[in-house]
């Protein structure tokens, strides 16, 4: 019998507008395979109805009759359907307290998880990921924030552009003053934002000179963990035991917050890891960080003033510095403007759902479709038959 999958629609609020394999792929993938896909109708997706079917892609409200439901965001436990293979970003691994229940509710009904921030290939990397598309948005935000919090300039909502080439025309009208601009990390997420800064013609330079040259221009730079981290015992700087061994280090980013006016957050926070700067040192008079873009938007993560996210249709708000509160965007001048939304990509969904569904057909459905779930799908696969997989046992006491 044909292997039947289904995609889904994204129930999760606030509502999501992206999607796992576009109209054209979904024809692209039952070509290449002996596979039937049919898609559960939305009035909110990027792609509306009638291109799935103008495309001979079956719309199908009930998916029981599915073997594999594909999706992006978590999918609300009501609707679980037990017995299936599911693929989506379940937000779990890191026992996030808010899905414990959607994790005790795929265990109990028997459900296959395969969750896409877990799939990495052989060498530990990831496969498959929005990283970039949250980095552009990000660093899109976060140059809107200091542009509104000065006057300087008023751009369209990144969710208002109807596609990528829309969005970089409204970068035309950004005017920047000789500010600094700080990105951490050296994943996707800061390749995208680099891609906008890029796109901007902004100057970039190396840590040490952009903290002792003087500018004429809006300037950015980079920082690897490197470039802010420091061991405990004075010993040098090691990536690989940085990996594994983050709580061994201290945060050094006091060398660089007070020559930096708008921060970009893209590096990857290990709980174990030292906050990038402390509560206390947000008060200090040298802190002089205006804006803070925390794409990574890890709630108790290495932003201490990101104290809950925010969301698209509330992109920003106030910390205030000294009383730890948070107030309305743009109150006070002594406040640090806070974007920290934690679903970036959708507001570009079809640019992302594009980029997202050709990384699905390279590096997931080759396993999923011809390998039996075996390959790269088994590092993704936190649960099967009722029970964790072995790499995800240490949830046990989380789901319990």
């Amino acid at each position: 019998m044909k292997l039947k999958i289904g995609i889904l629609r994204e129930e999760r609020i606030p509502t999501d507008k992206r999607v796992a394999l576009l109209p054209n792929q979904c024809l692209e993938v039952m070509q290449q395979y002996s596979v039937a896909i049919v898609v559960q109708p939305s009035d909110v997706r990027c792609f509306p109805n009638k291109e799935y079917v103008n495309a001979g892609i079956a719309l199908q409200e009930d998916l029981t009759d599915c073997d594999v439901l594909i999706g992006i965001k978590e999918v609300p436990t009501h609707l679980l359907i037990p017995n299936k293979t599911y693929l989506f970003f379940s937000h779990t691994i890191k026992k996030q307290a808010h899905n414990k229940k959607l994790l005790q509710a795929i265990l109990q009904n028997n459900i296959r998880l395969i969750d896409y921030e877990a799939l990495v290939n052989p060498q530990g990397n990831r496969i498959i990921a929005f990283g970039k598309y949250a980095g552009i948005v990000g660093a899109y935000n976060g140059l809107m924030m200091y542009g509104k919090r000065y006057q300087l300039f008023q751009l369209k909502r990144a969710f208002d552009c109807f596609d990528f080439e829309d969005l970089k025309n409204e970068l035309k009208k950004i005017i920047l003053p000789p500010i600094r601009i700080a990105i951490t990390g050296g994943g996707r997420v800061a390749a995208g934002a680099i891609e906008i800064l890029n796109l901007l013609q902004i100057k970039q330079v190396s840590p040490s000179d952009f903290k002792t040259v003087a500018y004429e221009e809006p300037i950015f730079t980079q920082l690897h963990s490197s470039d802010y981290h420091k061991t405990i015992n004075a010993q040098p700087y090691s990536r690989e035991e940085f990996f594994h061994h983050p709580d061994r280090y201290r945060s050094h980013f006091h060398d660089f917050f007070p020559f930096t006016d708008l921060l970009i957050a893209a590096a990857y926070w290990n709980p174990l890891a030292p906050e990038l700067f402390s509560l206390e040192q947000i008060k200090q008079t040298d802190f002089n960080i205006k804006v803070i873009a925390d794409i990574t938007c890890d709630i108790g993560g290495s932003i201490p003033s990101t104290i809950r996210p925010s969301t698209i249709d509330n992109p920003a708000y106030d910390f205030n510095r000294f009383t730890g509160l948070l107030e309305p965007p743009f109150s006070d001048e002594k406040n640090i403007t806070v974007m920290a939304i934690d679903n970036l990509p959708g507001e570009i969904p079809r640019y992302a759902s594009e980029g997202f569904g050709k990384q699905l057909m390279e590096t997931v459905l080759p396993d999923l479709l011809t390998n039996n779930f075996s390959g790269n799908l088994r590092s993704g696969m936190v649960a099967e038959e009722g029970r964790l997989a072995q790499r995800f046992s240490y949830l046990q006491d989380f789901v319990d």
